[in-house]
């Protein structure tokens, strides 16, 4: 009897700890993710009601989507410990399609794009051949490394140009952020440690809370209780021009969560095959069309929760289950889900400096296996990461040429992947083994 009762208390203690893992990763994404509902509904001029629906709907697709890729079937599912939320290279050709044609072709061109992800799924998978470790350890690199300058934004107060940015206020509570992860890793021992992220937001969030940094009015406003509803905002209407432009826009996502499921497979240890692939990115187109009906948007791969996995340890999938269900919870909850849009910027920023940092130095450690006395392999991997840092820098070098140009180049993460894998076929000869 004693040993069933330790037992017992043994589970409950794991699955509590597996639950609090699973809020860090709700915490990691659900800034970045509440963002592209608010830009989107803002820029198209969506009333309170339609704001709400939108931002609620969106976080409970969330959590159907994760479930969608962390559940391995026949058909879906990669079943790995990823995070699925709003694709945002989508917000500025959504925005334009939402404005120029009306919202209810925005959602059908998005339910265009996903089954056009489900269809070519298969044939996307089989390019797994040309993402050796030289073109996976660049892009990984790069996921991780262009996204730090957001990290800074948002440390510095979530917007460059206002007054405000870089007030000495908001580099205290960033770099207090980045000091509290720091010290529980240097310090912190077993599960603490593994919630460094955590308490890091949650510490640095009640003290700038002490400085007037967190307003509850965002809660107070939300309502108790919302359903999902199909076709909220009308039946989706198709237009040629608009699904093309979201089809472009669904491949630079499909390149990005390659680079994150071979990311996640070096951090697991688990070997992808092409049908793990191909299972993880009909994942994605199904949670894209469950998006277009119920007026929501495409859904990819979290990279953010890469850093997460990294800096937890906890390699499994059990904390991400409880994120999906947590999602689906505050989805349904929007007063509840509101709490999470309090934290003040600098403190994600903080938050994001470190995780991201930590998505580009796996890069890096899998760019290490890779042999640079070859020079071939030096070629590919610097101008590659070259290309896709001066993109994320100056996007609008490409600003002249036509737009369906621009939405594919404008990507630094598409254009290291798309540079390493033509740089290593020319440079390594790869055209005669990839035709076989």
């Amino acid at each position: 009897m004693m040993i069933t009762t330790h037992t017992r208390r043994i589970g409950f203690t794991k699955q509590w700890q597996n639950f609090v893992l699973g809020f860090q990763h709700l915490l990691a994404m659900y800034s970045g993710d509440v963002l592209v509902p608010l830009l989107i509904g803002q820029y198209l001029h969506f009333s309170t009601l339609q704001m709400t629906y939108l931002v609620s709907i969106d976080i409970f697709m969330c959590g159907v989507a994760t479930l969608l890729q962390l559940k391995r079937t026949p058909v879906t599912g990669i079943g790995l410990p990823v995070v699925l939320g709003c694709a945002v290279q989508a917000v500025t050709p959504l925005e334009s399609i939402g404005s120029k044609l009306g919202i209810t072709y925005m959602y059908g061109a998005i339910i265009a794009a996903g089954i056009f992800v489900f269809l070519i799924a298969g044939f996307f998978a089989k390019l797994k051949r040309f993402f050796p470790p030289v073109v996976t350890g660049s892009l990984i690199t790069i996921i991780g490394f262009t996204l730090v300058p957001v990290g800074f934004q948002d440390l510095g107060g979530g917007s460059a140009t206002a007054h405000s940015f870089g007030d000495p206020a908001n580099l205290l509570i960033g770099f207090l952020t980045i000091a509290i992860i720091l010290l529980f890793n240097a310090f912190g021992r077993g599960f603490i440690k593994s919630i460094a992220i955590l308490l890091g937001i949650l510490i640095a969030s009640l003290f700038a809370g002490t400085m007037g940094f967190i307003s509850l009015k965002p809660v107070s406003e939300a309502a108790w209780f919302h359903t999902p509803q199909l076709f909220f905002f009308g039946v989706p209407r198709f237009n040629l021009s608009a699904m093309i432009t979201m089809m472009m826009v669904s491949l630079t996502t499909m390149i990005e969560s390659t680079g994150v499921f071979f990311a996640l497979s070096d951090i697991t240890g688990r070997q992808l095959t092409s049908k793990d692939l191909e299972r993880g990115y009909r994942a994605e187109g199904i949670a894209a069309v469950l998006g277009g009906l119920f007026n929501t948007f495409p859904y990819s791969t979290f990279s953010e929760n890469v850093g997460v996995l990294k800096m937890s340890g906890v390699k499994t999938r059990r904390p991400v289950y409880y994120a999906a269900f947590l999602l689906l919870l505050l989805g349904l909850l929007p007063k509840v889900g509101a709490l999470a849009t309090i934290i003040p910027s600098p403190v994600l920023g903080g938050a994001m400096i470190v995780m991201f940092g930590m998505v580009g130095v796996q890069g890096v450690q899998i760019l290490h296996k890779v042999d640079f006395t070859n020079n071939a392999n030096l070629l590919t991997a610097s101008v590659s990461i070259g290309l896709g840092l001066g993109v994320t820098m100056y996007p609008h070098i490409f600003q002249h040429l036509p737009t369906e140009f621009q939405i594919i180049l404008d990507n630094g993460i598409v254009v290291t992947s798309v540079s390493a894998v033509l740089l290593n076929l020319l440079f390594n000869h790869r055209w005669a083994q990839a035709a076989k």
